[in-house]
């Protein structure tokens, strides 16, 4: 049934488009699985083609986060924090500290009882003077500072203390960097840091293979029964040229920035300039993309140009006569280029 479904779809296509056997045709949509053979182009070409698929098809995979980001729940930034207010608050967003960390504890009345460089052990202990084993893990650092303070009284060590803590290390939580930055990777998370401070710790993002958009993937509510996944898309642009400080987002433990590599189309063969462009405009079309490339050489096959398109995993190949497009006047029919697609225009025979 699905593939009697698919030849349906392919007979529609062809009978709006002009049917291929007729000599008027103007595009017409091949199936890959019939072998349509591209002639016209030399060995490296073929190479080339075959290497661009390949290409494609690798970043088609990403990171291992495509499939995940697909099957999230998805929202911009405006929408996320109309659900999460609380999300780009810094009041409460306090730092809690964890295993692992290093603090700085300073009894203003004692100074022999500040302690520099204390680690946190794994089960978020750690030990002070007078008072023993005091457990921190979840705790903010004014929230440590208060319990040292209150244990030193109870023991009548020491009343009503001033205490003060800060973390010289921080290394109990994490956020991954993803894509096209000088130094992708993991990085501990510091108090109160955001986006733009992410960045500027993989010392800044790769402009001539970045995308648009950004994609933070948070997990809320990490290790209990309601754990979920989120994706909040940030508009690149936004966040670096205009300033755009809601976009800003403080990071939380965990979270994956991924920027997908800048989407492209390919045009290989007889034109002026050929190699690989940037999807900037979603409604760029055949015609508009051979100019990028300089236009046609004088040998080029120009009513045998090709689109070798992938959808939905299926490749197919679009044939388009060009001439009929830009001198009959037909540019309804001429064809709007996606990411991905591979532009061939052959050699003439004659």
């Amino acid at each position: 049934m699905r593939n009697v479904f698919l030849l349906i779809i392919c007979i529609s296509l062809c009978t709006l488009m002009g049917a291929c056997s007729t000599g008027g045709d103007v595009v017409c949509v091949i199936d890959v699985a019939e072998k349509e053979e591209i002639e016209g182009l030399d060995q490296a070409e073929l190479d080339r083609l075959a290497k661009i698929k390949e290409a494609e098809q690798t970043e088609s995979n990403g990171h291992g986060l495509n499939n995940v980001i697909k099957a999230t729940p998805s929202y911009n930034v405006a929408e996320y924090l109309k659900l999460r207010p609380r999300a780009n608050n810094p009041a409460a967003r306090d730092y809690r500290v964890g295993g692992n960390d290093v603090l700085n504890i300073n009894v203003y009345e004692e100074a022999d009882l500040s302690r520099q460089g204390i680690c946190v052990s794994a089960e978020g202990d750690i030990s002070f003077p007078l008072i023993n084993r005091v457990s921190v893990d979840g705790l903010t650092t004014s929230e440590i500072a208060t319990r040292i303070s209150n244990r030193l009284a109870e023991g009548q060590f020491l009343i009503d203390a001033h205490v003060s803590v800060t973390v010289r290390d921080y290394r109990s939580k994490q956020f991954m960097v993803l894509g096209p930055v000088k130094v992708p990777g993991s990085y501990p998370l510091k108090a109160q840091e955001r986006v733009l401070d992410a960045l500027s710790r993989t010392g800044g993002i790769r402009s001539d293979e970045a995308g648009s958009e950004l994609m933070i993937i948070r997990t809320e509510q990490a290790y209990t029964a309601d754990e979920r996944k989120v994706v909040v898309r940030i508009n690149l642009q936004a966040l670096l040229d205009q300033g755009d400080q809601p976009s800003n987002l403080l990071l939380e433990d965990g979270d994956v920035l991924y920027i997908a590599k800048a989407e492209r189309f390919y045009i290989i063969g007889q034109v002026k300039k050929p190699g690989s462009f940037f999807y900037l405009d979603k409604n760029t079309t055949l015609v508009e993309a051979i100019s990028m490339a300089g236009g046609f050489t004088t040998i080029a096959a120009r009513n045998r140009t090709r689109i070798v398109r992938v959808e939905d995993g299926r490749e197919k190949i679009i044939k388009v006569k060009v001439d009929a497009i830009t001198k009959s006047g037909r540019k309804g029919q001429d064809v709007v280029i996606l990411p991905g697609d591979v532009i061939v225009v052959p050699e003439s025979f004659f």
